[in-house]
């Protein structure tokens, strides 16, 4: 007899995975915009200041294989209150920092946290929530994180209009760990008696024995999640640079980009309904075909800003800007629901650490090539190929997302079908 479920509540994760997300990222926000402000007080060069502000993404590059072990091996809880002490700790290196190498490694511990943490966060939702409510669950999870980098530059600018110090803001981010850690152990965990069956009943497989068990899964699927997050990171930096290109002022760009932000964060719940309810890639290829053609849009924008007058241009900079955050907060919480859906249900953590890498490692990788492009061409030919990679991006993920991504039944056939792909039943090589 069959021992019914209890029908599931995103309220239940709120204060074990949705708050400490929140509060975990609105420090990070904060702290991103003074990194390179405080590396040049303390005597670094511009060059420096950049690649300095940089090691946090190279820290959470570096942090994300080795977490999805760490996170099989103690818990999804006991990984993030480790990652939440380790953030602390790279904190306080900042603070003391009299030296730029001193704060580069603060930095670059802050990033390795963030792996840990962000994958502990994903980990849990993956083995908790019921794949009925889970792209809703990831998306809010990625809601979190947007509402975070919203927040936290505000709150920034706020704490360094009362102090008068730059470095008084990496207190925020300080407290933030502190209320996370306390809030850990102080909450019950939704997921204690679940783990505990995971654990006595599943057969536990390392990190190398992951990688290759999955290794056709990560070499399609991780190539995509690649590029997705390039795109993403390409667009938080093309759009700035083609404010400087029209000749914007800096008040102006920030205005935009700081719209463009409320757009994407408005809809960030809204991905998660589409999913759920039509599939996966319902939401996936719109947003990844808006940001492609909102990045070929930009570059006829800037390329003919001259031809069709500077007030128009700008005019039609900020349409393409909300285009592509509209594009953007479709797609939200997509590569961790992506992640969730291929990862085994017993052990999550090693797949996801692997497969967070690919993604992040877009996001790095995606701004180089673009400063790159823009150096040796030009900025409207740097934002053509990446919005041309974004489309065939595109075509991938509607080639390999049936093909990877299981759809389960629906009762007496009717109803969308899992990722809105056809009736192809679901094949792994």
């Amino acid at each position: 007899m069959t021992t019914p479920q209890p029908t599931f509540r995103l309220g239940s994760v709120a204060g074990p995975v949705y708050l400490p997300g929140l509060l975990f990222s609105i420090g990070e926000g904060a702290i991103i915009p003074v990194i390179p402000v405080d590396a040049a007080r303390l005597g670094g060069s511009l060059a420096l200041a950049g690649f300095i502000s940089a090691l946090i993404m190279v820290g959470t590059l570096i942090g994300d294989i080795p977490s999805g072990w760490i996170v099989a091996r103690v818990g999804e809880r006991a990984a993030m209150i480790g990652s939440a002490a380790a953030a602390l700790l790279g904190l306080v290196l900042c603070l003391l920092a009299t030296v730029p190498a001193v704060l580069a490694v603060g930095v670059l511990l802050i990033g390795v946290a963030t792996a840990s943490f962000a994958l502990a966060r994903q980990a849990f939702m993956t083995t908790f929530v019921p794949r009925s409510h889970r792209a809703r669950a990831l998306s809010l999870l990625g809601g979190m994180f947007r509402a975070g980098y919203f927040v936290g530059p505000f709150l920034a600018a706020l704490v360094i209009g009362l102090t008068g110090s730059t470095r008084s803001v990496f207190l925020i981010h300080a407290v933030a760990c502190v209320v996370v850690a306390i809030l850990l152990l102080v909450l019950p965990d939704p997921s204690a008696a679940l783990a505990e069956r995971r654990f006595a009943s599943a057969e536990r497989e390392g990190l190398v024995a992951t990688l290759r068990r999955h290794r056709p899964v990560l070499a399609r699927m991780g190539f995509v999640a690649a590029l997705i997050g390039g795109l993403r990171s390409s667009r938080a930096v093309i759009l700035p640079l083609a404010g400087v290109s029209l000749g914007m002022q800096e008040s102006s760009i920030a205005l935009v980009v700081g719209v463009a932000g409320g757009v994407d964060l408005a809809l960030f719940f809204t991905s998660g309904q589409i999913m759920d309810h039509f599939g996966r890639l319902w939401s996936a290829l719109p947003s990844m075909v808006g940001l492609g053609l909102g990045h070929l849009a930009l570059a006829v924008v800037v390329g003919l800003a001259a031809t069709i007058g500077s007030p128009h241009a700008v005019a039609w900079f900020i349409a393409v800007a909300i285009g592509m955050s509209i594009a953007n907060g479709v797609g939200s919480g997509i590569l961790m629901t992506f992640g969730a859906d291929l990862a085994p249900r017993n052990d999550p953590a090693p797949f996801l650490g692997a497969y967070r890498f690919t993604g992040d490692a877009g996001n790095a990788a995606a701004p180089l090539a673009l400063s790159g492009l823009t150096a040796v061409a030009s900025l409207p030919l740097a934002a053509a190929v990446v919005g041309v990679v974004g489309l065939l991006g595109a075509g991938l993920l509607g080639r390999w997302v049936p093909r990877f991504i299981p759809r389960p039944q629906r009762p007496h056939g009717r109803g969308p079908s899992f990722n809105g792909s056809g009736p192809r039943p679901s094949t792994r090589p």
